[in-house]
């Protein structure tokens, strides 16, 4: 992997973790979906309580991310996501972080889906949404929960030469800036000593994958041949990746090129170009291991991005993390999920 640095204007992805609690039927927030252009979509998000909401806005409908804000289908078949994918503390957050959304009140956001899924090949594509916004309780910045949201489904009939190319300006603007050598000093150290820490983590993860069943299946959920031959093959490929601070397939950056690096957001990966950036907090807010169960560190973190990338194995967020919510996905689903490699790595490390 090799430092580099650019300068662009874009976008941050948080998922906020979703409450299996909660029945969407039953959630004061109302989600609805307007399409205003060829691939521009208008998200109304309404208040329907009695209660004022303090909602966790990072990645979401309220900052200005290309984060996985809808789903895109096409004949029945998911459109893959193909934007910016972060790692995100919830804790020591800001004020700014937040939104009050008044009892009754409205806000609309807009986007455009064909910069994060990849719908230059035209025609008919159904859009809809759901999942949960974080929130915290007034005069408070803690997360204290998830409000879950469903939206309406709509159609759109795609000219698919226009889409693509807003996708292709995107990619060609983040590809095309003036490269730095922003990783100096303090946080070049940082971030080849954080380098340097995943490899072995993950090697030790490989190991572990194919030599600790009861890990495995705590995690994973399967102790089959195919799932740990699956891990183990994830966690060589980060160890690679890891192992390297002049070769790889990924560039490193410490400084905000996607300006993604909105409150509570550690780090990034925009898998399409295979850029991974540290943001500030990734420097100011954790210690480079940790030997407490499931926290987040910094060797941790560059883990979890490491497994966004598609040569890696372009895994998701499915809109949580941590270890509650690890245990509340499907065997399938946590062969896919970042945090699930991220969590199962560090409980080797501190001895969960």
């Amino acid at each position: 992997m090799k430092f580099q640095a650019l300068s662009v204007a874009a976008l941050a992805s948080l998922a906020s973790a979703v409450s299996a609690a909660l029945d969407k039927r039953d959630s004061p927030l109302a989600v609805s979906l307007e399409l205003t252009g060829n691939t521009a979509i208008k998200a109304t998000i309404k208040n329907t309580g009695s209660s004022d909401l303090k909602l966790f806005k990072t990645g979401t409908f309220l900052d200005d991310s290309h984060v996985e804000k809808v789903e895109v289908f096409k004949a029945g078949d998911k459109i893959a996501f193909d934007g910016i994918r972060l790692r995100v503390s919830t804790a020591n957050l800001e004020e700014s972080a937040f939104q009050i959304l008044k009892a009754g009140e409205s806000i609309e956001a807009g986007f455009d889906i064909a910069i994060a899924h990849d719908v230059s090949s035209g025609g008919d594509f159904d859009i809809l949404t759901e999942g949960a916004f974080a929130y915290a309780d007034l005069g408070s910045t803690a997360i204290a929960g998830a409000v879950p949201f469903t939206s309406n489904r709509i159609s759109a009939a795609v000219d698919g030469a226009t889409a693509g190319k807003v996708r292709r300006d995107y990619i060609d603007l983040a590809k095309r800036t003036v490269v730095q050598s922003d990783c100096t000093g303090t946080r070049r150290t940082t971030t080849t000593t954080a380098l340097a820490n995943c490899a072995s983590l993950a090697r030790t993860a490989a190991s572990a994958a194919v030599n600790n069943a009861a890990k495995l299946n705590e995690y994973f959920k399967s102790t089959s041949s195919s799932t740990a031959s699956t891990v183990q093959a994830v966690f060589n490929r980060v160890a690679t990746q890891c192992g390297s601070t002049t070769s790889g397939n990924s560039r490193y950056y410490c400084t905000d090129i996607l300006g993604a690096c909105s409150s509570g957001v550690l780090a990034y990966t925009y898998p399409s170009t295979s850029q991974m950036v540290n943001c500030p907090l990734f420097f100011t807010g954790l210690s480079p291991t940790s030997r407490t169960c499931h926290a987040q560190d910094q060797q941790t973190t560059i883990l979890h991005e490491m497994t966004h990338l598609t040569q890696v194995k372009g895994t998701s967020d499915y809109g949580g993390y941590g270890y509650s919510f690890v245990r509340s996905l499907s065997a399938a689903q946590n062969l896919n999920h970042a945090d699930t490699y991220t969590l199962f790595a560090q409980a080797l490390f501190a001895g969960c």
